[in-house]
């Protein structure tokens, strides 16, 4: 699974929970730095981050997959 731009802003503006702490950690670290710099830059950072996890943690990710799907 590869998230869009569009759908890693949604990510990074929203209020999610994640079964996956490690996800859920990652995900606070990166709102806080796009908090700072709403920039395209950031957010094809964090949107590389995020991609990176999913695929690295893909069978450990499957609850949470549905909920990413959703945005």
């Amino acid at each position: 699974m590869q998230v869009t731009s569009q759908q890693a802003e949604k990510l990074l503006c929203g209020n999610y929970s994640f079964s996956q702490l490690g996800f859920s950690m990652m995900m606070t670290r990166l709102k806080t730095v796009y908090a700072k710099e709403p920039s395209q830059a950031a957010l094809q950072k964090s949107m590389g981050e995020i991609n990176a996890f999913l695929e690295k943690f893909k069978g450990i990710m499957s609850n949470d997959f549905a909920t990413i799907a959703n945005l």
